[in-house]
């Protein structure tokens, strides 16, 4: 027997009107007579489609047929499809709907995914939906705004507007038909799918629901609840981030051991704690004199123990630990899931262990715990961040490492940093969540390949979000192959979109890339976030100006802002007549001494400028160091323009954080130096200001978008 039952498309409709459905009017009959009936009552043209509980796709077989003009049209139709009746098609009958004309296709339907759980759709394209592939998903439930962010989340989302004498979709009704979903799934808990499909939008905007498919499932639905009922407190996440003393259990004396590493990691880094170790020689290492037992160490001051043992050892070792009142442990030993079902029982087995302790197990098979409040790096992998706001969670120790070494390129520092490994007991959401509580954090960056608890991770995402900006980036975005089911919303559904919807709707920003993810974050923790969406881009050379527009257009998230005729008469007065007289605006080298920082001012006084990215910054020290390398320097008179094309790109630099500040707008900063020539006075000086200067204009703005739509999210801009 089945797990579920398709309805018929009158009964999915006779369930789902109730709730607000756009559907029309139409009737369902048995014979060619009742079906000229039906339609004589409608109106003609009118649609006769075979209906049966065994049919789901309709126009596949040939089961529609549309625009019947006359009576003697709809009962030939009407006999013809009950004659195309299949034994698995169950009791047939015809349904008889007016024939509803409108150049515009839309698709809303639900799936109940056994990772995300129940799950809304919105798309363009009626029977091509499949193909045009332009469909967003969100979680239940919808509320009005859920349904805005998902209508505006469509990529194609300017086909709802006025065009070609159609009027604009009614947004509103198309809401109410999002929410309509959401309710009938909260009403219903048996829904296993929904597919309205399509969703015709008429000439004069309004739409109406033609066809629907419901599946509801034939088992009872039971909530289970796994796993073990301890939950680390704040002392458990203090003991991981910020401990009084570590202790390496399984050190070695050989560098190229990760008992090793870490130790020395720890040291060199000059941890603000105590540091004891572990060795069953007994050895001296790094100069810490190890001892052979867990139980030779003094009890209770020691908070963090750091596992480079094999993972049979650690049970007992675990045990040894709490003994000793060491309350949480980072387990770097390999062995676990990844090894198969053995290591798999092995992980879990060690789990309950732990819950039974009363310990937080970080990992295992993960890489390490950074946290620069305390001067703590103990991890198997480089390197050590600057000091700042941002933490790190991430199921991927390289892509920690990675976020670190980013750091260390722009400045922008971390506060703390985990490698969560296999996250046996605790997830990147859980990391995240206390995070959010941290007060040396600002902004939370995670990278997340894989999801087993779609609704746990919302949840997280959810709590952090209210707190801090939330960045996170994905591996696995192409998972190919959509979950087979009947309908298209079924046929549509991926891993990705969902989470794609999941971080929509809780305000996560997710980040395309790991460079852009980092760029983000970075952004979050050292700009004020913006009140709008109005930017102007200044620039000193003009095609950068022009690709940075491209990029803020093509996006569509920020408004590159006409200049207001104050601000054109006032630039008029700073620059040459040559200069753009538009934005972006291009001072087409027309700048003196005091130009850019007198520009910068008066834009970000401005009541309809929300924020400025100002391209162009390191030219004059680029030329400086072209004279330092030639023959000519420092003689005819190089040494002093070298000094004056350092100093103007320092006081450029300078002026943006400065206006930035003064202000409250974030003010951002490109250049290809940034990466190119990091000692060019104009990018280091940003960087020493504490903030990003980042390699591109497009990179910027791709950063403020980001910025502006959890600024919105939050309720903090327009």
């Amino acid at each position: 027997m089945s797990n579920s039952q398709t309805l018929s498309e009158s009964a999915s409709k006779e369930l789902l009107s109730p709730f607000g459905f756009p559907f029309a009017q139409e009737f369902l009959v048995s014979t060619a007579i009742e079906a000229g009936d039906a339609a004589e009552r409608l109106g003609f043209p009118v649609v006769a489609k075979l209906n049966g509980d065994g049919i789901s796709h309709k126009t596949e077989r040939g089961l529609v047929r549309l625009k019947l003009p006359n009576r003697d049209a709809v009962e030939s139709a009407a006999a013809e499809l009950l004659a195309m009746a299949t034994s698995s098609d169950g009791d047939v009958q015809v349904l008889i709907t007016p024939m509803i004309q409108g150049s515009r296709e839309l698709i809303v339907g639900m799936i109940n995914d056994p990772v995300f759980g129940k799950t809304a759709m919105l798309g363009l394209g009626g029977i091509f939906a499949e193909v045009i592939g332009d469909v967003v998903f969100a979680p239940l439930p919808i509320d009005a705004a859920g349904a805005l962010s998902m209508i505006g989340a469509l990529k194609n989302r300017n086909i709802l507007r006025e065009f070609r004498g159609e009027s604009a979709v009614d947004v509103q009704a198309l809401c109410a038909a999002l929410i309509a979903l959401s309710g009938a799934c909260d009403s219903r808990s048996d829904i296993v799918s929904i597919d309205i499909n399509p969703l015709i939008v008429q000439r004069d905007g309004s739409i109406v629901a033609v066809d629907a498919l419901v599946e509801l499932s034939n088992i009872n639905q039971v909530t289970t609840v796994e796993g073990d009922s301890f939950r680390p407190s704040e002392k458990h996440f203090q003991a991981l981030f910020s401990p009084r003393a570590v202790v390496v259990v399984g050190a070695s004396s050989h560098p190229g051991k990760f008992g090793f590493v870490s130790l020395h990691n720890i040291l060199s880094n000059e941890f603000a704690g105590k540091v004891f170790a572990t060795n069953l020689q007994g050895e001296e290492i790094l100069g810490i004199q190890t001892v052979a037992s867990i139980s030779e160490l003094p009890a209770n001051e020691i908070d963090l123990a750091f596992f480079c043992t094999p993972a049979s050892a650690n049970p007992e070792l675990l045990r040894q630990c709490a003994e000793r009142g060491i309350s949480s442990a980072f387990i770097a030993s390999a062995g676990y899931k990844e090894a198969g079902q053995s290591g798999l029982v092995a992980e879990q087995e060690l789990v309950h262990l732990a819950a039974e302790l009363q310990m937080l197990i970080a990992g295992p098979n993960g890489q390490g715990v950074v946290s620069t409040p305390v001067s703590l790096c103990a991890q198997i992998v480089g390197p050590y961040p600057p000091q700042g706001c941002i933490s790190v969670a991430s199921q991927s120790g390289n892509f920690v490492s990675s976020f670190l070494n980013y750091a260390r390129q722009t400045g922008v520092g971390i506060a703390r940093a985990i490698s969560a490994g296999n996250a046996a007991q605790m997830s990147v959401g859980d990391y995240l969540e206390w995070y959010a509580q941290d007060t040396h954090t600002k902004v939370g960056l995670a990278y997340i390949e894989s999801v087993t608890d779609g609704r746990a991770l919302q949840s997280s995402f959810a709590r952090v979000t209210k707190q801090q900006p939330l960045v996170v980036v994905k591996g696995g975005a192409t998972e190919l192959g959509s979950r087979a089911a009947q309908s298209h919303t079924g046929a549509l559904a991926s891993n990705d979109k969902f989470f794609d919807g999941l971080c929509r709707s809780t305000g996560a920003s997710r980040a395309r890339t790991v460079e852009e993810a980092f760029d983000v974050a970075a952004s979050f923790a050292t700009q004020p976030l913006p009140r709008g969406n109005r930017v102007v881009v200044l620039t000193t050379v003009g095609g950068w100006g022009v690709v940075t527009s491209d990029a803020i257009a093509q996006d569509g998230v920020l408004e590159l802002v006409a200049l207001p005729k104050d601000l054109t008469s006032a630039l008029d007065a700073l620059l040459p007549p040559r200069w753009s007289r538009n934005n972006p605006i291009d001072c087409a080298g027309g700048e003196t001494r005091d130009t850019i920082p007198e520009i910068l001012d008066l834009l970000c006084a401005h009541s309809e400028i929300d924020a400025v990215i100002f391209l162009g910054l390191g030219i004059q020290s680029n030329q400086a160091r072209m004279m330092t390398e030639g023959r000519f320097y420092p003689d005819h008179g190089l040494e002093r323009i070298v000094t004056y094309h350092r100093r103007q790109d320092e006081r450029f630099a300078q002026a943006a954080t400065d206006c930035s500040v003064k202000y409250n707008k974030p003010v951002l900063v490109a250049t290809e130096l940034a990466v190119a020539d990091p000692s060019n006075p104009g990018p280091l000086t940003v960087q020493q200001s504490g903030r990003l200067c980042y390699a591109s204009g497009t990179r910027a703005a791709t950063a403020l978008a980001h910025m502006y739509q959890y600024a919105k999210f939050s309720g903090l801009a327009s």
